[in-house]
């Protein structure tokens, strides 16, 4: 009996012995790989299920929202990032625009009609001022005011001798009447601004200050086709005709003319002439 078991033992461990060993390892690499495939399976699954879920409509539309915002996000930062360079560029022009405004503003350019505008009256002005030294008969004569062509002061020096006042002249020893002439800028489409500086007058349509009475003198009597001769000669005409005379009274004869009191004064009678109307001298006169 006991001989029949060591056999039988033996048989058993002669089998486990003569197992062929790559069978056992082909079982072990068969289990290991289904368990590599199961669990592939379940990870394939998994994935499938997540890619079904994330294909929801739903999951499509917050993922193109969220594309949305993050291109409009990026588009702001890179716009904020432009104007702010902008901003420094333009401050920066801004600036030089403004020192140069302010160095340029200490001499304002002209403007274009006004720069024209000077043109032709210092044109007009230097053309006048070589006709009258042509003049052969030494009726007036002109100094600029230092060296101002705008700035005239003339003499006159022949009135109608056969006059009051040219007698007054002869007894005074006075060669000449001088007067101021000053231009504007707009001249000769304005009229110029003359007044009396000696001797001191009366009468003859000269008032206070030298201011002369004359509609030709104003803007609504004026023609830009007169010349200063013709405004003199005028000038001499109107003396005779109102009656000029040289003041010899006692203090009042050695006060001067002043230009602010010509000023207004000149002011005063353009207004009442324009309201009551130019009697006399009228501008046909002399």
């Amino acid at each position: 009996m006991a001989t029949l078991l060591r056999k039988i033992g033996l048989i058993r461990l002669h089998d486990r012995d003569t197992e062929d060993p790559k069978h056992h390892q082909g079982s072990l690499k068969g289990t290991k790989g289904g368990n590599q495939k199961n669990n592939a399976n379940k990870h394939c699954q998994t994935a499938n299920e997540t890619n079904n879920i994330l294909s929801t409509p739903e999951i499509k539309a917050r993922k193109l929202d969220q594309v949305g915002k993050d291109k409009a996000g990026s588009g702001k930062d890179k716009l904020g990032k432009d104007a702010k360079e902008k901003q420094q560029n333009g401050g920066g022009g801004g600036g030089s625009k403004t020192t140069s405004a302010s160095s340029s503003s200490s001499i304002p350019p002209l403007a274009p009609h006004r720069q024209h505008c000077t043109q032709v009256r210092t044109r007009r002005l230097m053309k006048e001022l070589q006709e009258i030294r042509r003049l052969g008969d030494n009726f007036i004569t002109v100094e600029l005011v230092e060296d101002n062509l705008y700035d005239w002061n003339v003499k006159l020096h022949q009135v109608d001798k056969d006059s009051a006042l040219w007698q007054d002249m002869k007894e005074t020893s006075t060669e000449f009447i001088l007067l101021n002439v000053t231009f504007p800028d707009n001249f000769p489409f304005s009229p110029p601004f003359m007044r009396v500086l000696t001797p001191r007058l009366e009468n003859g349509y000269v008032l206070d200050g030298g201011a002369i009475c004359m509609e030709l003198l104003t803007p609504r009597g004026w023609s830009s086709a007169y010349t200063v001769e013709a405004v003199m000669r005028q000038f001499a005409a109107s003396l005779v005709k109102g009656q000029g005379r040289i003041c010899r009274k006692a203090g009042k004869s050695k006060k001067a003319f002043s230009r602010k009191e010509a000023e207004a004064t000149f002011k005063s009678l353009v207004k009442t002439h324009e309201k009551y109307g130019w009697v006399s001298p009228p501008v046909s006169d002399g």
